[in-house]
This record gives structure tokens, sequence and C-alpha cells, in this order.
């Protein structure tokens, strides 16, 4: 089948919101200068307004797009410039940083295996072809979830290439199906988040831990709140973008929090504009997040435990529906488009079926009457109208 030329206009673009210029004159700086000894003033000699040097850098997204881009044009797998069309593809309408780089490495890794099965050409993508791949990411030992994830994403480009013509619609019939197994949310009980708690000495990690606990973010979106997204006579938090769906939110935190808040902000780095920063004021890293995280566990002796700071989030969420908080508030609490997601937590935070389970055991381990002949009379009536229908 011959390539269609239509979905590759596109890989590079050849204007720029932000013209490159050129000058004639050049500044040339001695190693004696004094400027070269004063960081803040060669910031200032080579700032655009200062009219020595224009440079185009590009955003966050487009550096990832060109390194997943130059990766694939250096592999010459089969296919390898379909791949690249859909990139930019998800790239224009605006996708995030993780969806670029997660979609380039797990179609390299499938245009990798179809070289692997003799295929020369992304034409002769089958349903088989399909399975086997499935097969093979089961065999290398993946999570159940990555081996999922990997397949809508194969079922995502192969959706691509239908809407060009590419591959025939066939393809999307009886699609293969992985079933996951219905784990529930992880949260930490009382006890061992005093543990936890009661270890943590630094004013900032105390911060960020309580944060989490009482907010229900995501560590990535913590991790990206700046000191103007934070309303301190309010206690609310502005997330103008969430991390996994793009919508932004408003969340809440309580007074431990604020106190911890508060405490953290009248020692922190003024000149950095994230709240939690690490090397030279930039954001701190999720694995520097974990740090703190995983030290606190350790210390309170709970490794054994499997405790994440994303169980903070599952912790948050518990608690507000023991507490009585309604399950469509929490949803938008927690950013979830989709309203089963927040169901999950409804299985492990009913308080009123615990409590009525332990008091029906509690009379039975006493061996009191508990009349288990007695029925129900609206209830025995619904059985009835069930035998007659």
């Amino acid at each position: 089948m011959t390539v269609q030329n239509s979905i590759f206009e596109s890989f590079y673009p050849t204007d720029w919101s932000v013209p490159t210029q050129s000058s004639q004159s050049y500044l040339i700086l001695s190693l004696q200068h004094p400027a070269r000894q004063n960081a803040g003033l060669m910031d200032k000699l080579f700032l655009p307004s200062a009219g020595a040097l224009y440079v185009h850098r590009p955003s966050k997204r487009r550096r990832v797009l060109n390194r997943a881009v130059d990766k694939l044009e250096s592999s010459s797998l089969p296919g390898y410039e379909y791949v690249i069309a859909h990139l930019y593809d998800k790239y224009r309408r605006n996708l995030t940083i993780s969806t670029l780089g997660q979609t380039a490495q797990t179609l390299s890794g499938f245009l990798t295996f179809l070289q692997g099965l003799g295929r020369s050409g992304i034409e002769e993508i089958s349903r088989k072809a399909i399975a086997d791949y499935i097969d093979h990411e089961q065999e290398r030992g993946l999570k159940i979830n990555s081996v999922r994830n990997h397949l809508q994403t194969v079922y995502a480009f192969i959706q691509y290439l239908i809407d060009k013509d590419i591959l025939p619609l066939e393809l999307l019939r009886k699609k293969i199906r992985v079933k996951l197994p219905e784990v529930l949310p992880r949260a930490i009980p009382a006890e061992d988040l005093r543990e936890i708690l009661a270890v943590i000495t630094s004013v900032r990690d105390r911060a960020l831990i309580l944060l989490l606990l009482h907010t229900g973010m995501r560590i990535g979106e913590l991790l990206q709140v700046k000191m103007t997204d934070i309303i301190l006579p309010e206690r609310k938090i502005l997330l103008f973008i969430g991390e996994k769906n793009l919508h932004g939110r408003v969340v809440y935190y309580n007074q431990e929090a604020e106190e911890a808040l508060k405490k953290w902000l009248g020692v922190r780095d003024r000149d950095s504009k994230y709240l939690f920063y690490g090397n030279k004021g930039r954001e701190l890293s999720y694995v520097g997040a974990w740090m703190i995280m995983k030290k606190a566990i350790q210390q309170a002796g709970l490794e054994q435990k499997g405790y994440s700071l994303h169980s903070l989030r599952h912790t948050f969420a518990t608690n507000m529906l023991n507490a009585g908080l309604r399950l469509e508030v929490l949803q938008k609490l927690l950013g979830h488009l989709n309203i089963d997601i927040t169901l999950r937590y409804a299985k492990i935070a009913d308080g009123t079926r615990e409590e009525a389970y332990f008091k029906a055991m509690a009379v039975i381990e006493k061996g009191e009457d508990h009349e288990y002949d007695r029925v129900n009379p609206e209830l025995q009536a619904v059985f009835e109208e069930k035998e007659l229908l």
C-alpha cells in the first residue's frame, strides 16, 4: 500500500511564532572581564531586550516531541514515519508531555516487536500480531495495568491509521480486551498515619505530606503549585490544569495543613515561584518527593506495608466519604471525570456497613437470641412477587 503524503506535511514547522533576528555586531568578552564573574550581569547582557542574542527555545512539550522524533528516525523501524505523524497529531491536540512520551515509547516497542516477527511494513498489522504483542508484554513480566495501557496506545495508533485510510476498519472489530483485577485503593490506617507524621521533623516535608493528605491532590499537581496559586485567607489552592485530564479545579486544606504550610512559607526561599522547589529554585522532582515519603515510612517501621505518595490521596478520599461527604462532591475534589473511578472508594469507606456488621457479630458471639427465623414482611413480599414473575 502506498504512503499517504498528506499525513506527513507537518513534521517540522516552517514558521515560528517569534522571528529569529540577527545582528552584524558581536559581543566578545575576555576571560578577565568583570561581567564573567557576575552571573546576574551575564543574564542581563544576554537577555533578548539587551539586543545581544535572540534564541528560539522550544517549549518542554516540543522538546519531548523532538527527542521522540529523533529516536524514531534513527531507528529506521518499519512504519516509524507513521508513528511520527501520529505523535504530531497528538501534539497539535495539546495532549500532555507524559502522553507524548508514553506513546512514543510504547509504539517504538510495538514496531520493534513487528520487526522481530518479520513484518516489513505497517500495512502488515493483523489481529494475530496484536494478540502476539500482548502475550509478549505479559511474558516480559509487566503489570497487567501496563499491558492494558500498551494495548490502548496501540489501538489508538491503529485508529489513527484507519482514519487516514492506511489500515482496514476490520482491525477494530472484536478488539482484544485485557481484564483488570478489581483492586481496592490502598488507604493508610489512622494508627499508621500517626506513626508516619510523628517522625517527620522537617518543616518542608511536613507541609508537603499534610497538603497531599488533606487536599487529595496528585503528587504531580502539588509539585506544579506556584505561590500565586495559593489563596491563604480562604485555605484553597487553584489547580489551573489537572495532571491527568487537563481539567482545572479548586482544592481546599484544613487547619492542620494550614499551620504546616504557614511554617514552611516562613522559611522557604522567596525567589522560587514554586511552593516546593528543588535545585536552583526549580520545581521539586517526583523522586525528591518520594524520598521524603520513603524516609518517613522507613523511620516509622512501616516499609513492609507498601504505602506510597498516592496512598495519601486514597486516605483523603476514604476519610471524606466516612465523614459523610457526598460522592459527587468528592468526584470534583479529586478531579475525576468519571464517577465510576470515585465509586471505588465507597467500597472501603462504608462506615455504616462496617458498624452494622460488627454490631450483628457481637450479638452472635454473645450467644444472644437474635431471632434468626424472623422474616421481614416487606422483604418477604418482594420474594413472593419475584417467584410469581
